[in-house]
């Protein structure tokens, strides 16, 4: 397709929205978030804001989901800490209540607006933001166009584009083009990202390391932890974490493998924990006695899984045990953040589908911290020996918090990138006290 014709289909998309959507791409989709909506905030979805704007300069940041919104905190807080207001959108229930949790009155959030241009108009209109800074693989056509028509600088931090996105940019380059030359700067996780973004257009394109890694560990509740402890009395553990379909009846069988030589008690933590009433009932099908979270259930000896089925509690979940695996690897593809398991002092095990995460997994593997198992047998395998020998489980805990610090930078390439968009926002700022917190 030429650049003209790419030119011409983005104005046809721009003005026909849905009719014309399959013209421009296939996977250029619409923000979907069907049973993950506040149905008493659906307006927002629309574009109609639900908070008033407050005065002075604002910057719109947009993170997806959960590790989105984690990994952009740090950086949310250096733009509050010079004075000027943020708004933060997400796109699920469960990442407004780790914004509300984590952020509090300190940012507006509302739910992002549908990827059409009513809506984004809408949008645009009334919250007429300074600067739009998008996490990682937020790509929306419609909501660049506009506001690249409204001369809005945007910016893609932490960015990346996976093996599955990029083969299909690339056979639509023009397209790609006359969309990514829309950014005014991409900030890129890794150099393979920078020059597949290059590649596809974008200028300049500069290199930070993940954001993920500059976040602090996930809180927990001391009392509550305390008490947790404490009903375990000394029993071995381990843990699998954001966990997929199929992944949590892995864990039982490795569960059920291993619990009359260990004495084990394995703790589950679902990605999407709304799937925990299925889990729990397949689990007990399978013989095994659960503990729930949400209903405040004892660990008592006889509990042989404790599943975590809340949001916002990976910190007590992973303080809980010093042997995590971390899900959508095995049965799932993309991986998960192995991040905070190591920040949280714990032995890594993984399938082996993490392109998401590629490159955090090739250090803490190359360092001794992470092991990549094939499947549910060598999960087993894995997870025994970590039980079994304190030396190496030990080694690899120490060799995931050192790597963990070797990886920091991130925010501060970050904010150095963003400093000739943030500084004029900050002296707008001063002229409106209001703003200061």
């Amino acid at each position: 397709m030429s650049r003209r014709l790419a030119r011409f289909a983005l104005s046809l998309y721009r003005w026909g929205g849905v009719a014309l959507y399959p013209i421009v791409s296939p996977y250029l989709t619409f923000r979907a978030a069907k049973g993950k909506e506040d149905r008493s905030r659906r307006r927002e979805r629309y574009g109609y804001a639900s908070v008033a704007r407050p005065p002075g300069p604002l910057v719109w940041f947009h993170a997806a989901s959960v590790g989105e919104t984690n990994a952009v905190i740090p950086l949310i807080k250096e733009v509050r800490r010079r004075g000027i207001a943020v708004l933060l959108t997400t796109g699920t229930i469960t990442s407004a209540k780790v914004v509300r949790g984590r952020l509090g009155t300190d940012v507006i959030h509302q739910y992002v607006p549908l990827d059409l241009k009513p809506a984004i108009s809408r949008f645009l209109e009334y919250w007429h933001p300074d600067l739009a800074i998008m996490a990682e693989s937020e790509i929306w056509p419609m909501t660049i166009l506009e506001l690249g028509k409204r001369h809005i600088p945007q910016v893609l931090v932490n960015g990346r584009i996976s093996d599955r996105s990029f083969p299909r940019w690339k056979r639509r380059h023009a397209i790609a083009d006359a969309i990514f030359e829309n950014f005014a700067l991409v900030i890129a996780q890794s150099e393979l990202d920078a020059d597949r973004f290059r590649t596809l257009g974008a200028l300049p394109v500069l290199v930070s390391g993940n954001l993920k890694v500059d976040t602090d560990a996930p809180p927990a509740d001391s009392a509550v932890l305390r008490s947790y402890l404490d009903q375990i009395q000394g029993r071995r553990t381990w843990a699998a974490i954001s966990t997929f379909e199929g992944e949590e009846a892995a864990a039982g069988d490795v569960h059920r493998v291993l619990k009359e030589r260990t004495g084990l008690l394995t703790i589950i933590v679902p990605r999407h924990p709304e799937r925990s009433d299925a889990i729990a009932d397949m689990l007990e099908a399978r013989g095994l006695k659960v503990a729930r979270r949400t209903r405040g259930d004892a660990l008592t000896p006889q509990t042989d899984i404790f599943l975590g089925d809340t949001i916002g509690e990976m910190g007590l979940y992973l303080r809980m045990t010093e042997i995590a695996f971390v899900g959508r690897s095995l049965f799932a593809e993309g991986g998960q953040n192995p991040l905070e398991p190591a920040m949280l002092g714990c032995a890594i095990l993984s399938g082996g589908n993490v392109q998401n995460f590629r490159e955090a997994y090739q250090q803490l593997a190359r360092n001794g911290s992470a092991k990549m198992v094939r499947d549910t047998e060598m999960l087993a395998k894995g997870v025994h020996y970590l039980l079994m020998n304190d030396e190496m489980r030990k080694q690899m805990i120490e060799a995931g918090q050192e790597t963990v610090q070797e990886m920091r930078g991130a925010l501060r390439a970050t904010i150095k990138g963003l400093e000739p968009y943030i500084n004029p926002l900050t002296v707008k700022a001063r002229l409106h006290p209001r703003q200061t917190s």
